[in-house]
């Protein structure tokens, strides 16, 4: 590669600044000062160092460059549209933050080819880019060859101030640290500037003594305003550290350029407005309009296109020879590239008659993910340290992922909740075929719930394995009994909440969650076990809600429940029929899949004749009106529960056979 001269260098450098500051300004809406500042590292990055193609963004071994400090997205936009993305043109970036372009105001992956990860709450990035690597790493330990790499590619991060003061990138850095990410290189813009003002009214601790203490190898480049020979030194070092991720501090001033806003809090989120702008062409010498930016500066960055498209050649041409010599091995590597399951990785997933002991869903999940485990190698996942808790284990699997094991798929993320649900974002966002699960209580989905809609949003198919997931808990008391959290589980848009009802319909919410690769599952699974119904299925669980028992003729009542509540339905229904009612029960293992249903099977279960209706659920009620109006009524949750036993805590707040058939017959009557 030839170098760019100096005067060049800064060409491309400023071409970075001043279309970010152009479509702030058009936009009048954004944040200026992380493009300007770092402007530098990032042509350096993707000039010297990034291996990607511009016409193949899901080149499978591309580098992934990943900016954790999102708000400054008009650096990656204009990186992208200066070396040759289609994704991004120049009207995308003069439509910045407008209405369909592909410049919104934060990264996003459904929106932007080019773009890694949906990094929109600081330190979330970064914990992704946690997640790439260890894709990365466990792919290269699984498909690589002394004679044959297929897997092999860095995962570069932009992060800022903001991202290390978020708890998530203390969890997740923490982690790296641990499993010796050695390909996870991130450069830290230390600017000394948020939103408040400088960094030391809040923010005064050795960023590189934490993370030197976190097992990263740290390094510090004093003038990343304009020392592009000491930022490319110091990537090249990192490169070459393979036994620890890295960090570089970039110290850089904010909205470098700007006579008057750099190195102020002003620089931040407001665009620089007309005359700040044209002071700052003067300053930085640049004698170009609104959005023109120098043929020589596109000449400089597009032999990215050329570059790319040689290493993609090169790579094919590996994966041929691969083919050749590993065929069984180049089989998997391409199924999982395209997305495809394995034939047969659902038929030994187990189905139970009512005479089969009943066991917790908790527990029925742990023979399901035994029952996936061999048949699905692309299953990688674990526990935030309840592995003996959630059952998150897969039968017969020895070891664990770590630094001298990476080929193994079972992940210790620790005490760790927030930073396991974006690392394994960042496992999926990794597109490489990876199936990722992680679990914890209940109860601590709080602690995941930005990860988590991020999931929903960015469409991953994480499966969150959530045990203990009601006042059944017991002696933990109130602060591990969840409430109110399935029904807002149940609020965010592209999740599916399944509350299975026995082993049958957990086996069902597992196929589904499996075949889902486009939106995340929440697992909701009980701590007591469960007797099995007679009529429940696998196979009924697509349907998110279906005829448990029925009556003949058109019933009088019908009661709606989900997990151990669903026996109470049933048992009160036969209580009742007994005495000569006619009751209907329904199962509703995943409300979300019911939602989907045509109008004609949800009549046809809920019948809009049929008024009188009760939801059975230890929960919150909110989010059940919908279906039982105001002529039903409900067994639910409107306090925070209890510590006694957990038989004790269902049978004082209502959870009996006897509530459920009192309630019943006020409404019958």
């Amino acid at each position: 590669m030839v170098a760019a001269t100096a005067s060049l260098e800064t060409l491309c450098i400023n071409s970075i600044r001043m279309l970010a500051v152009d479509a702030i300004n058009k936009s009048n809406s954004g944040h200026p000062g992380l493009p300007m500042g770092c402007a530098p590292m990032g042509y350096t990055l993707w000039d010297k160092f990034l291996r990607h193609n511009p016409k193949n963004p899901q080149w499978f071994n591309r580098d992934r460059f990943v900016l954790s400090a999102g708000h400054g997205c008009m650096l990656v936009y204009a990186l992208l549209h200066l070396t040759g993305y289609d994704s991004v043109t120049l009207e995308d970036i003069k439509q910045f933050r407008q209405w369909g372009s592909r410049a919104p105001g934060h990264p996003e992956t459904f929106e932007t080819p080019g773009i890694e990860v949906t990094a929109g709450p600081l330190g979330a990035g970064i914990s992704n880019a946690v997640g790439l690597a260890i894709a990365e790493a466990h792919l290269a330990a699984k498909f690589n060859k002394v004679d044959s790499k297929i897997v092999d590619h860095f995962t570069y991060v932009v992060m800022g101030d903001g991202c290390n003061q978020e708890g998530i990138s203390s969890e997740a850095c923490s982690l790296a640290g641990h499993l010796k990410l050695g390909k996870l290189i991130a450069l830290y813009d230390d600017n000394r500037i948020t939103i408040d003002g400088r960094t030391d009214v809040s923010f005064t601790e050795d960023v590189l003594k934490r993370y030197e203490a976190y097992g990263w190898h740290v390094q510090h480049v004093a003038d990343g305003d304009t020392d592009i020979n000491a930022i490319e030194k110091a990537i090249e070092l990192a490169k070459t550290v393979t036994d620890k991720p890295s960090i570089i501090k970039v110290t850089t001033t904010i909205g470098y350029g700007s006579p008057n806003k750099s190195d102020t809090a002003g620089v931040h989120g407001a665009p620089l407005g007309e005359e700040e702008t044209q002071l700052t062409r003067n300053q930085l010498g640049w004698n170009y309009g609104p959005f023109e930016v120098p043929e020589e500066a596109y000449d400089c960055y597009r032999k990215a296109i050329n570059r790319g498209a040689s290493l993609e050649a090169e790579w094919n041409q590996e994966l041929t020879k691969y083919r050749t010599k590993y065929p069984t091995e180049a089989a998997q590597f391409e199924r999982m590239l395209r997305g495809e399951l394995p034939q047969g990785w659902d038929k030994d997933l187990p189905t139970y008659t009512e005479e089969e002991k009943g066991l917790a869903t908790r527990k029925h999940s742990q023979i399901c993910l035994g029952a996936l485990g061999p048949n699905l190698p692309e299953l990688i996942g674990g526990s935030a340290d309840l592995t003996h808790s959630n059952y998150t284990d897969i039968k017969g699997e020895t070891g664990s992922f770590q630094s001298g094991t990476p080929e193994k798929r079972y992940l210790h993320f620790g005490v760790r909740e927030h930073a396991m649900s974006a690392i394994l974002n960042g496992i999926a966002y990794h597109n490489s075929g990876l199936i990722p699960y992680g679990g914890t209580f209940l109860v601590f989905a709080d602690y995941m719930r930005g990860s988590m809609r991020l999931s929903a949003l960015s469409e991953l198919g994480v499966i969150y394995v959530l045990t203990h997931d009601s006042i059944g808990v017991g002696e933990d008391g109130p602060t591990h009994q969840p409430i109110e959290t399935i029904p807002s589980l149940r609020a965010i848009p592209n999740m599916l909440v399944f509350r299975p009802g026995d082993g049958n319909e957990t086996s069902g919410a597992y196929k589904i969650a499996i075949e889902n690769r486009n939106r995340p599952s929440a697992l909701c699974l009980s701590r007591q076990g469960m007797a099995n119904q007679a009529n429940t299925s696998l196979a009924k669980v697509a349907q998110g809600g279906y005829i448990l028992e029925n009556c003949e003729g058109e019933p009088e009542l019908i009661l709606i429940g989900t997990g151990t509540e669903l026996d109470l339905c049933v048992q009160a229904a036969k209580q009742l029929t007994a005495e000569g009612r006619k009751i209907r029960v329904v199962s509703m293992p995943c409300v979300e899949l019911f939602e989907e249903q045509s109008e004609s099977y949800k009549e046809e279960v809920l019948p809009s004749s049929i008024r009188k209706r009760i939801i059975v659920e230890a929960a919150e009620a909110f989010g059940w009106h919908k279906y039982i109006g105001l002529d039903g009524d409900s067994v639910t949750m409107s306090s925070f529960g209890a510590s006694a036993p957990g038989g004790t805590c269902m049978e004082k707040f209502g959870f009996t056979v006897e509530n459920v058939i009192n309630k019943a017959k006020k409404l019958l009557n």
